[in-house]
């Protein structure tokens, strides 16, 4: 729907307010319910939201080692402008219409904001002729709980929806009928479609597929996918987290990418080609190296918070080594090559944790510097267990270390923009000191009484 198109829609139904979000640098949605007046009036000069959005952290605690904004600027208003075609209604709320916005300076994409930074990378893309298709899938924990029994518990001792380790359970998916049928349906009404829904193994742990589209609109139905399901499941009493690893002894959750370039018209998919052994195209083998060689320099974009490095252990589901291989879930890529119009590439570091649009981009912006540097796949794919093959190296162990690395990248710079990096390693370095500093439970029960 065009401007006309949604005025006239706003005004046939006697609309008087609506929402809009986008996702700050830990793909958290702030957002506002605003005036249908106010929204109008906006549309062509945009909306000023405090840029302390960017100046905190996911607890709203103010950065100290940030330049974009502070106690220094004032925390002044940015221009957010909302993205018209990202229309929707939020089946769950009475259909109230909801946007998602960005942040602009001068016309030019805020290098902080990452949306912004997603649509600066895919216009890269684009330029080279290529049409990026993405999807995120998600693994994330439910829990017989409320926001208040939370806290009351103290983050301790949490109900899970279900009991047992069942993956792939027509039982579990049966016992709670009423809120998997709402999960599907009510987010395929708000245009963030399901592919695929299933239970995991793990106490109450599903996982959905959202089906594939534009990487900007696959990042908005990423981003969007787990507000509404935190949302849908508060209506059925329960909590759902997507953080990257709850319990030491159960599986972590990820947040797998995956991604194939097309030609312009979407007629022809650029990554297989069926003369070659592995079925793949020199532009697809160009864009993997492309990645292998740029995980090391973003990988806090991959695995953004301390406790996304509890699930990168080996025996976990999840990667610890730099490798790829053709259907292989123990390397950190995996090439999927069955069909022509299937083939695609799966970036598996990313956790249930991450920002979609951070993720995407990190992703897309490798795999672009691949194939602008024609970068050979020299490393041979990984037959048998991708934990043993360490050939190539393993995936830092901590936040801090990856952090560091990013920091003093080039390669970083130059496909993210040394504006963005500075800030994002800037907001790591902070979450790993609020680590550092705190007493945790584990300190506790070790040393309180014996030590």
């Amino acid at each position: 729907m065009n401007e006309q198109q949604i005025t006239a829609y706003l005004h046939e139904n006697n609309i008087q307010k609506i929402k809009f979000a986008f996702a700050d640098i830990d793909g958290v949605l702030r957002g506002k319910l605003i005036h249908t007046k106010k929204f109008l009036d906006g549309l062509q000069g945009g909306y000023g939201f405090c840029d302390v959005v960017f100046g905190w952290d996911s607890s709203d605690v103010c950065y100290d080692n940030v330049q974009v904004t502070g106690w220094h600027t004032g925390y002044p208003d940015k221009s957010c402008r909302i993205d018209l075609s990202t229309f929707r209604t939020i089946p769950w709320q009475d259909n109230i219409p909801f946007f998602i916005g960005d942040f602009s300076e001068d016309g030019n994409g805020l290098a902080v904001c990452p949306r912004s930074l997603l649509k600066r990378i895919t216009k890269e893309c684009e330029d080279l002729g290529y049409h990026p298709e993405f999807a995120q899938e998600f693994e994330w924990f439910n829990f017989k709980e409320t926001p208040q029994t939370l806290q009351d518990k103290q983050f301790i001792n949490l109900q899970p929806l279900t009991p047992g380790m069942f993956g792939y359970s027509m039982l579990r998916l049966s016992e709670n009928n009423d809120f998997c049928n709402d999960l599907v349906d009510l987010l395929n009404k708000f245009n963030v479609p399901i592919e695929g829904f299933h239970t995991e193994t793990g106490p109450g742990v599903y996982e959905a597929a959202i089906l594939h589209s534009h990487v900007i609109e696959a990042a908005d139905r990423a981003a969007l996918f787990k507000t509404a399901v935190k949302e849908i499941a508060y209506k059925h009493g329960v909590i759902a987290s997507f953080m990257a690893k709850w319990n030491e002894n159960l599986p972590g959750c990820g947040g797998h990418i995956h991604q194939s370039l097309w030609n312009k018209d979407q007629t022809e998919n650029l990554f297989h080609d069926n003369k070659d052994a592995h079925k793949m195209s020199e532009v697809h083998k160009q864009y993997l190296a492309g990645q292998l060689l740029c995980l090391p320099h973003i990988l806090p974009m991959y695995a953004p918070t301390i406790n996304s490095y509890k699930r990168l252990v080996e025996g976990a589901w999840a990667p610890t080594t730099i490798t790829w291989a053709i259907e292989n879930r123990t390397t950190a890529f995996r090439v999927l090559n069955s069909s022509k119009g299937y083939t695609r590439l799966e970036t598996r570091i990313p956790g249930a944790d991450t920002n979609p649009y951070l993720v995407m981009a990190a992703a897309l912006a490798s795999g672009l510097y691949g194939i602008k540097n024609k970068l050979k796949l020299d490393m041979p794919q990984t037959i048998g267990n991708g934990y043993l093959n360490k050939n190539n190296g393993t995936i830092q162990p901590n936040l801090y270390e990856a952090t560091v690395d990013m920091q003093k990248s080039t390669i970083a710079r130059e496909i993210l923009g040394a504006g963005f990096v500075e800030h994002f390693t800037q907001t790591r370095l902070w979450e790993w000191r609020q680590f550092a500093k705190s007493v945790t439970n584990w300190e506790l029960k070790r040393y309180f009484e014996i030590i």
